[in-house]
């Protein structure tokens, strides 16, 4: 035993058991080898107390208040004993204890719970307490005054004598465990534990009425203690009493054969089973905080051999601690899942995390725990401070970090958020519709972290696939790295603070950080909480995030209610066609200014924005205003101030016009402030203004461009007075060049149209003679043949209006039938088309003679395919899609002219244009366009070739380069073979053009 003296015989220890009133189990305070300490069971010299109920089923009087006595007095408290005498029979010693400096047997005597039995005379003398003389005196004077067995009260020794259910005294079998925990389920109970089976089965009385129940501890399992075979140890207690002392009864050891002794005995076998490592370790623990305590059991279920489950509570100071999540903690007990089913989500949780802990830790039954290979690994010392500048879903946000320069690419980092899932946004290109809430969540954390001051706690990265987690996106087949960390907002507002639980429910580190964002997400019913393996990396708030996710579950919020979410029907604009988004233009224009959102920064001056009141998705640009193109010098510069800017924010437009490409053009105020004032005076964009018209706050656009040019700023850092920088495109040095502005009228194949010359006041005359006619009456047939080559007046069949045109084939012979059809040129639009006899009428002498306003021109630098040639087809619908319309105007600069004069049916003779074509305010030309879809090549450059025309080619071939590494249009299958010549297609007219 712990703190022996070897001279004295005294030794100290602590208190673990009370079996009786006049016996006590006590353990060393110090053990000397692995394992439980060593304890001895002393009885009181001298003394006999009353005995607990046996198999008869009924105590001896005042046996229980004896013992209750005694275990209150001194359980689970030092004392000092010393061996009196031994009774080698039964293998009992018997002694003197001291508690402090009381002597417990007298003070169990002077209470009168036990009976002084005088020693023997003679040799066996030495059987009895050295402190047989003041025992008696002390049995005597509670005789006197009637204390304790002594009571002289009538009927006080039956009354003392507790009355027994079956499952007491009998087979715990007799026990109806389903109506027990029917009654009781959830509510605390009252109990004095007997035996401890093992770490996680105890055995008690429920008091008042003494049920013995055995109790397995809910959401554990601790090992094995194994199994000893039947021996001659079992000993039955006789029904018989005796007068005799304690030394002459022949007796078990401990205490009277009580119904968990019973249980122990039934289950004896021949065979021996070892104990399973550490099974001893925390059976004694157990014991230390629960055996013979008063303990509290809340029975939480059964298993389908109606087996008791609960959760064993146990006082320690002032506190009441969970036995379940001791043993866990400190390596006693694994969790198990089959009885944790039982217990409410945030214990489950607790119990969880001890045990992951332990697990990390290698306590006792983890000793030699090894974790399987994970693709979770931690990340440590990365804590950083920046803005949000993108929620990319409602758990995963971009945060620029201020630690890193203004537009460097690596300031802007993306952290999905640790341990919890949200659902996906899906794809509008692959056709994947967003899950329920997943805008809602998307838009919970838009509106509170966007341009907000955040802290950040990157946790763990993990490998996945593509395709999994809330922010993949398509790419390679491999898998790739994301990382994950806590997001913790600086300063909330009160509607913030609301979101999120009280503060005694979260870290201490996360209050003095900031709220935690993940968690105000998962409290909403936004997100849900990643269930993690035991070797997996997670948040260091993972214990909040349950607490946040039950919160959310009992209040029905979000994914966790009955309720469908609310659809929102969105037309994206921007992956529809360019006439669908001209559809909406009206709708938008009439309208002074639109509150709008910004969805994502295309460019620095090309936007895609949510319209909700429109519910739609538009591409806008900036008009008047342009920035740097792709790979250009300041081009990602200049997306990095406008995603700080204006990403994700609230901001209003003013729409003016829409371009062939379906994009809006107009202006863009956010907090009133005119954006592309700041993009301008940043130096990097310019103001273009070419073909005049009002720009709102085009005079502050103005001075922002002279400002950044006297600072020479970005685009203008070599900017020399009176010199014009150029800006890299395709279309430059425009001074040298004619340039007209123009409208497509007519496509043909192979990359030829023709266009009309706006302004043109020949144009304004012819239709207006025209207009002035009245043709109402065919010609009369055989009156009026006209031949090939002539110029008529036919009808075009699409609007019915009047037009020159030129007879390209007439039927044989004289005209037989109004409905004879001819073939014919309209020559001020280059549309040509069938038209019936009826609808021909001779040119009238009021009608203007002058040549065909259609000019035919040809996309310069480029070879597109003709009609019957593979992507022929879709190039003309290409062009004929973003060129065909009355509101587009194009400039058209002349590269060079073709006067070969070669014969084009129906179009007679004359150069044709070779011309770059830009649509007023495009970021690039239509023959850049045609090659970065595949829809074109460029032409091959010859040995002896102009500086002027080999720059040109070479400004336009990264367009080329683009379309051939993604596999577009003509360079789907690879690389094409490209021709050593290039051979003009003409190709028969359609009759789609415009009027």
């Amino acid at each position: 035993m712990a703190s022996s003296t070897a001279s004295t015989g005294w030794y100290r220890g602590r208190v673990k058991a009370v079996p009786s009133g006049d016996s006590l189990v006590v353990m060393a305070l110090t053990a000397n080898k692995a394992g439980p300490p060593p304890e001895r069971t002393i009885t009181l010299s001298s003394l006999m107390a009353p005995k607990l109920a046996r198999r008869d089923g009924q105590d001896e009087p005042f046996a229980w208040g004896s013992r209750e006595f005694l275990r209150k007095l001194c359980i689970g408290k030092e004392v000092a004993f010393r061996v009196d005498y031994v009774v080698q029979q039964i293998g009992r010693e018997f002694g003197s204890v001291f508690l402090g400096d009381k002597n417990l047997a007298m003070l169990v005597v002077a209470e009168g719970w036990a009976k002084v039995k005088e020693g023997k005379q003679g040799p066996q003398k030495a059987e009895a307490s050295p402190y047989i003389a003041e025992l008696l005196r002390l049995q005597e004077q509670a005789r006197t005054e009637g204390l304790g067995l002594h009571s002289k009260v009538p009927g006080a020794g039956e009354a003392s004598k507790r009355n027994l259910p079956p499952s007491a005294i009998g087979n715990a079998g007799n026990l109806d465990a389903v109506s027990l925990l029917a009654e009781n389920k959830g509510r605390p109970m009252e109990c004095i534990v007997e035996q401890v089976r093992d770490g996680s089965t105890v055995r008690a009385y429920l008091l008042p009425d003494f049920q013995f129940v055995q109790v397995f501890v809910a959401g554990i399992q601790a090992p094995s203690v194994g199994r000893r075979p039947i021996t001659s140890d079992i000993v039955v207690e006789p029904e018989t009493t005796s007068d005799k002392t304690n030394g002459d009864v022949s007796s078990e050891p401990r205490a009277p054969l009580t119904s968990a002794q019973r249980i122990l005995a039934s289950t004896a076998s021949s065979v021996e089973v070892a104990a399973d490592p550490f099974a001893l370790e925390a059976k004694h623990f157990t014991e230390i905080r629960v055996l013979h305590r008063d303990v509290r059991i809340v029975l939480e279920g059964n298993d389908k051999f109606s087996n008791l489950i609960g959760s064993v509570y146990y006082p320690d100071g002032d506190s009441a601690k969970d036995l379940a999540l001791e043993l866990v903690e400190n390596g006693y007990a694994k969790y198990v899942e089959w009885s944790a089913s039982t217990l409410e989500d945030d214990v489950k949780r607790r119990l969880k995390t001890a045990e992951l802990q332990a697990k990390k830790n290698k306590l006792r039954i983890w000793t030699n725990y090894t974790a399987p290979p994970t693709n979770s690994k931690a990340i440590h010392n990365q804590n950083f401070t920046g803005k949000v500048v993108e929620v990319v879903s409602g758990d995963c946000v971009i945060v620029a970090d201020d630690s890193v320069p203004f537009g460097s690419p690596l300031a802007e980092r993306r952290v999905n958020l640790s341990s919890i899932r949200c659902p996906k946004m899906g794809n509008p290109r692959r056709e994947e519709k967003p899950a329920p809430y997943a805008r809602e969540a998307k838009e919970f954390l838009r509106t509170r972290l966007i341009g907000r001051q955040v802290n950040v706690q990157m946790e763990y990265s993990r490998k996945v696939s593509p395709g999994e987690g809330a922010a993949a996106t398509s790419g390679p087949a491999d898998s790739r790295v994301m990382d994950f960390g806590t997001v913790l907002l600086a300063s909330p507002t009160k509607a913030e603070g609301d979101d999120t639980p009280a503060p005694a429910s979260s870290a201490t580190a996360s209050q003095q950080a900031g709220v935690n964002v993940a968690e105000m997400v998962v409290s909403r019913g936004f997100g849900t909480v990643i269930k993690h393996r035991d070797f997996e990396e997670r948040s260091n708030y993972y214990d909040a995030l349950m607490s946040a996710e039950a919160r959310a579950t009992a209040g029905k919020k979000g994914l966790h209610s009955a309720k469908e979410s609310p659809v929102m029907h969105i037309t994206d604009l921007t992956v529809a066609s360019a006439k669908k988004a001209r559809d909406f233009f009206p709708f938008l224009q009439k309208r002074r200014k639109i509150p709008a959102v910004v969805e994502y920064v295309l460019s620095g001056h090309r936007f895609k924005l949510l319209i909700p009141k429109e519910t739609c998705s538009i591409a806008f640009a900036f008009s008047g205003v342009r920035c740097p193109g792709r790979e250009e010098p300041y081009s990602e510069e200049a997306i990095a101030l406008m995603r700080r800017r204006i990403m994700q924010r609230d901001v209003e437009i003013e729409v003016e016009t829409v371009d062939r490409t379906g994009t809006f053009l107009g202006s863009l105020w956010e907090s009133k402030t005119n954006v592309a004032v700041a993009l301008v005076e940043a130096g990097l964009a310019k103001y273009q203004n070419s073909f005049g018209g009002e720009i709102p706050d085009g005079h502050l656009l103005e001075k922002a461009e002279e400002s950044a040019k006297r600072q020479k700023l970005k685009i203008w850092e070599n900017y020399v007075e009176g010199e014009e920088v150029p800006n890299g495109s395709a279309v430059d040095n425009t001074k040298q060049k004619e340039v007209l502005k123009v409208v497509v009228t007519e496509i043909l194949g192979s990359g030829k149209f023709y266009v009309q010359t706006v302004g043109d006041q020949k144009i304004a005359s012819i239709q207006q003679q025209l207009a002035s006619l009245n043709l109402q009456e065919a010609p009369v047939i055989g009156a009026y043949n006209p031949k090939k080559g002539d110029i008529v007046l036919a009808q075009f069949s699409a609007d019915n209006s009047w037009n020159r045109a030129m007879i390209v084939n007439a039927p044989r012979g004289a005209v037989e039938s109004p409905k004879d059809k001819f073939e014919v040129f309209y020559i001020d639009y280059g549309n040509q088309e069938f038209v019936p006899y009826s609808q021909i009428r001779p040119l009238d002498p009021s009608v203007s003679s002058a040549p065909g306003l259609a000019q035919l021109c040809s996309l310069a630098y480029v070879k597109v395919p003709a009609l019957e040639e593979d992507f022929g087809q879709e190039a003309a619908e290409y062009l004929s899609e973003h060129t065909l319309n009355s509101a587009n105007e194009f400039r058209a600069m002349i590269e060079e002219r073709d006067l070969s004069g070669g014969k084009v049916k129906g179009q007679g003779t004359g150069p044709v244009l070779v011309v770059t074509l830009v649509a007023v305010d495009a970021e690039i030309s239509v023959n850049a366009a045609m090659l970065q879809e595949g829809l074109a090549r460029l032409e091959k450059m010859k040995k002896r070739e102009t500086k002027e025309r080999k720059t040109a080619i070479e400004n336009l071939e990264k367009f080329q380069e683009e379309a051939r590494t993604d596999r577009r249009g003509m360079w789907r299958y690879g690389d094409i073979q490209s021709d050593d010549e290039d051979v003009p297609s003409v190709r028969k007219a359609t009759a789609a053009g415009k009027r």
